[in-house]
């Protein structure tokens, strides 16, 4: 079994034909979903899916661009759900920053104050973290050490950044459809220096279709592509990347899969 632990199954993309999306992936042998919480706005919707769903997962998060109307109040209004795992995404990303030196600044130092924040909150309820970054490793490096997470997290989306691969005790790393692409030499080439306990799986659909979909909305069924990929470069069966992925997921989830068929 697999467990997608990065599926934006919330946004609007996927209004008219969820049912359809989750039982397509089932007969992939997608087992369980994480929806990471991306912003304030989402969360519902976000929420009722996983009540609907005994499969479906979700955090509360808020992520850097949607930093404006973080909300910590809210946010723990339902980290105590049942389905709630983890808390994120969260971080840094530094890719659409504001053209004016001060105004950059300022934006940089917001993101790392939500950021800190956030932690603060993972670890006041003891969850995991999911963590965005995006052209900011070396603000964002600085930060997870300084304050460590008591139950870890994962890197989602992980950017290749060997800098990153100091986090490897506490944090996980999250491969997406990008290890499937062309030009993601960066990534192929560091992907072997992640141990096999730290990795886990995740399409962060509609978002980022792996090959030969590309250009396509992405969903949980291409978790599948994923791992053939990924066991191609470990030289190990994509049986035991879905195994491994799978045991990594609920150990830092605390998914129990018992019940999930």
């Amino acid at each position: 079994m697999i467990i997608d632990t990065h599926t934006h199954l919330d946004d609007g993309r996927y209004l008219d034909d969820l049912d359809k999306v989750i039982s397509k992936a089932k007969e992939k042998n997608i087992g369980a979903f994480i929806i990471p919480g991306a912003s304030i706005e989402t969360l519902p919707r976000a929420i009722e899916i996983a009540q609907n769903y005994d499969d479906v997962y979700f955090a509360v998060g808020v992520h850097p661009y949607d930093i404006e109307s973080y909300d910590r109040s809210l946010l723990q209004k339902y980290i105590t759900h049942p389905k709630c795992v983890a808390v994120g995404e969260c971080g840094l990303d530094y890719f659409r920053l504001p053209a004016n030196k001060d105004e950059i600044e300022a934006e940089k130092k917001l993101q790392k104050e939500i950021f800190i924040d956030q932690i603060d909150l993972a670890n006041q309820y003891n969850k995991p973290l999911i963590v965005h970054i995006r052209d900011a490793s070396a603000d964002s490096l600085e930060i997870l050490q300084k304050y460590p997470l008591k139950r870890g997290g994962v890197l989602h989306c992980y950017n290749a950044d060997e800098s990153l691969l100091k986090l490897k005790e506490s944090f996980y790393y999250g491969i997406g459809g990008v290890i499937t692409f062309k030009n993601a030499k960066k990534l192929i080439n560091v992907y072997p220096k992640i141990p096999l306990d730290r990795l886990l799986l995740e399409t962060d659909s509609p978002y980022l279709t792996p090959h030969p979909h590309r250009g396509e909305r992405n969903e949980p069924s291409y978790t599948k592509l994923i791992a053939q990929k990924m066991a191609e470069l470990s030289g190990v069966s994509v049986e035991q990347i879905e195994e491994i992925t799978t045991n990594n997921a609920k150990e830092l989830f605390g998914i129990d899969t018992k019940g999930i068929k």
